[in-house]
């Protein structure tokens, strides 16, 4: 079966690999190149991050934690396991998430000014190396890639096309329920962190710090602002919350700035519509979702 994957993204990637994988003849189109997607920029922590509905993102985030952790014995995915934490300033339940986590226990030694907080071991995929390794293994199965902006799926010559275009849908599909969350970030030196570190009640906005071992990914932004440049004034205040919450980041040199849009919508939307199978809505949490969405795909691309 000739199917096309529309998307260059972590999930379009991931889908085409899969569905070579299960033997179809796999092509992949994108108006971008992959270096240039949102996924390209993306802290890469496991986290399900806006994105529902509950039952089905937990059952997809179980997936993909199971495979990044078989990837993470290959350095040359350029995914690790590290442990950390999410501290919070008041008491609050069990994640709703929890069951895709094989150990979450809470934290003992909290620090100053938190009373809550869990800590488990999680993926931690260092971008864009990552999807860098995905091409090569797709460029290895034969998988083409084309440079194509595509305006219609009706146009695309295959048996099945799965539409993997993450914001791209809004206008491709007309899926008005989707939109753009812009999210800032800040990579400084990695001064050899342990581990990754959340706060998930900070008044002035999200703060999280993802050691990648080459780098630190410190956010973070969740607004709806247009502008894809990174403004400095948003980098400064993101930087003194994330050596506020670890102060091991202090003189950390600065290595770049990036902002990327996530693709939130109520709930991902997974499903085929003739010989369309949508994949896209994922969040904040593309890397998360992958490889369980993928299975997915392929089951509906399978029939």
């Amino acid at each position: 079966m000739r199917v096309v994957v529309v998307g260059a993204g972590v999930i379009g990637l991931t889908c085409a690999h899969r569905l070579v994988r299960a033997g179809h003849r796999v092509e992949v189109w994108s108006r971008d190149a992959f270096e240039d997607t949102t996924s390209a920029v993306a802290g890469g922590l496991w986290y399900p991050y806006l994105a529902k509905p509950e039952d089905a993102v937990t059952r997809w985030s179980a997936a993909t934690y199971d495979m990044l952790s078989i990837l993470s014995v290959r350095p040359e995915t350029n995914v690790t396991l590290r442990r950390g934490r999410e501290l919070f300033r008041e008491p609050v339940p069990d994640p709703w998430w929890m069951a895709a986590v094989p150990r979450l226990r809470r934290v003992r030694d909290l620090p100053p000014g938190y009373a809550d907080g869990y800590e488990f071991a999680a993926p931690v995929v260092r971008l864009p190396a990552y999807l860098h390794w995905l091409v090569d293994e797709l460029a290895a199965a034969d998988v083409p890639f084309t440079h194509q902006d595509v305006r219609d799926l009706a146009d695309v010559p295959a048996d099945v096309v799965v539409n993997a275009t993450g914001l791209g849908a809004r206008e491709l599909v007309g899926d008005r329920e989707l939109t753009g969350v812009r999210g800032q970030v800040v990579r400084v030196a990695d001064p050899g962190l342990a581990g990754w570190t959340l706060d998930g009640e900070h008044p002035d906005g999200d703060v999280y710090v993802i050691p990648r071992g080459t780098d630190v990914v410190c956010g973070g932004t969740a607004d709806a602002g247009p502008d894809p440049r990174p403004d400095p004034d948003v980098a400064a205040a993101i930087l003194r919350r994330c050596v506020e919450l670890v102060p091991e980041l202090a003189g950390a040199p600065v290595l770049g700035h990036a902002v990327g849009f996530r693709p939130v919508r109520p709930e991902v939307r997974l499903e085929r519509v003739g010989n369309v199978v949508h994949c896209y809505g994922h969040g904040g949490a593309g890397i998360t979702l992958s490889w369980g969405c993928a299975d997915d795909v392929a089951r509906l691309v399978a029939g």
